[in-house]
């Protein structure tokens, strides 16, 4: 996705929460504020962004977003885990409707043994209890084609909790056929035996 498609999307993401009277809240590590940026980036975005949460260390996700020591011990900084916690924090601490998080690998180092160069975990939380979770391996694109593919994750997601949540499907149910009652139905049985002609 081009800088022109980001610019794009930000402004539809914009125009929707404008539209819903939502606030957006960020909480980002491996992207540095970058989301945060492509949104303010679009005249008229104070209506709807809050504040931007940069917290690139273990200790600023603690501190800012009040990500438990446990948490990151357990699972480390980049995990589904962390990015919910972090997504939950900034909504809580903001008091937004809707909050997106980022935590990953850019490169070209910090892997570790199953978390390879280029994994990300996206969160998004809605005030309405609706928490998002994906999980991408871009692969050693480099440092900037990571960072920028996770800017557009990450509109995407608050695009989706943006739209609201989805009308539950109704099942088609069959008609329901009432019963007669057992002795109403004796009843005819006998009068059509009364009036059936004899041999």
């Amino acid at each position: 996705m081009s800088g022109s498609d980001v610019r794009a999307l930000s402004r539809s993401l914009l125009d929707l929460c404008r539209m819903r009277k939502l606030t957006i809240a960020t909480a980002e590590s491996c992207t540095g504020g970058l989301v945060a940026a492509a949104l303010t980036e679009i005249p008229g975005s104070s209506e709807v962004i809050d504040r931007g949460f940069v917290t690139y260390s273990n200790e600023a996700k603690r501190a800012m977003l009040g990500v438990k020591a446990d948490t990151l011990n357990a699972f480390g900084a980049v995990s589904k885990e962390t990015a919910q916690a972090m997504a939950i924090g900034a909504l809580e601490r903001a008091g937004v409707d809707l909050a997106v998080s980022i935590t990953g690998i850019a490169g070209p180092g910090g892997a570790t043994p199953g978390k390879p160069v280029g994994l990300v975990h996206f969160a998004a939380a809605a005030r309405d209890g609706r928490l998002l979770h994906r999980e991408c391996r871009f692969g050693a694109l480099g440092r900037s084609r990571v960072r920028e593919r996770s800017v557009v994750e990450a509109l995407r997601m608050l695009m989706e909790l943006a739209r609201g949540p989805k009308p539950p499907i109704k099942k088609a149910t069959p008609p329901t056929v009432r019963a007669e009652p057992r002795a109403r139905t004796q009843r005819r049985v006998a009068a059509k035996r009364r009036r059936l002609p004899r041999a």
